[in-house]
């Protein structure tokens, strides 16, 4: 498979072309991801709005009826609930891996039995966050590909 890559004057609208000569599960696989990369997500922090790059998430926490997305250093409250984006990005690169927590996979940079029957999510900032028994199961499938 060949790559071009051609700069674009900054006013034009960026694109991505796909050569092919049938739609098959890598070319279905390089639309996921592209698709999975776009995107963003209301915010705030000391009282200013912001939209967060849904790549730049970490992961998304519930505490006490609110909801807390986490990047590399900063926490930001959202007013969406976890279940809301648990649907939202069920078709990227996200997966629930406990009752309050919905973490970005491909911020993972280990995964570790933990006691039991949980599993320790160590993330790429250092970051540890528990995986549930009951979702164990189906962050393995996840990871594997098969949903």
């Amino acid at each position: 498979m060949d790559i071009r890559i051609q700069k674009i004057d900054e006013t034009g609208t960026e694109y991505i072309e796909i050569g092919c000569y049938k739609v098959d599960g890598r070319v279905q696989d390089i639309v996921r991801f592209v698709k999975s990369r776009q995107g963003s997500i209301d915010a705030v922090k000391d009282e200013q709005h912001y939209q967060l790059p849904i790549t730049d998430i970490f992961y998304l926490e519930a505490v006490d009826d609110k909801t807390f997305i986490y990047l590399k250093k900063d926490c930001y409250e959202t007013r969406g609930r976890l279940y809301e984006f648990e649907s939202s990005l069920s078709d990227r690169d996200f997966a629930r891996i406990s009752k309050s927590v919905i973490v970005n996979l491909m911020k993972v940079s280990a995964i570790k039995p933990a006691l039991n029957g949980r599993f320790m999510c160590v993330l790429s900032n250092g970051e540890k966050v528990i995986i549930s028994r009951k979702y164990v199961p189906d962050i393995k499938k996840k990871l594997k590909g098969e949903e």
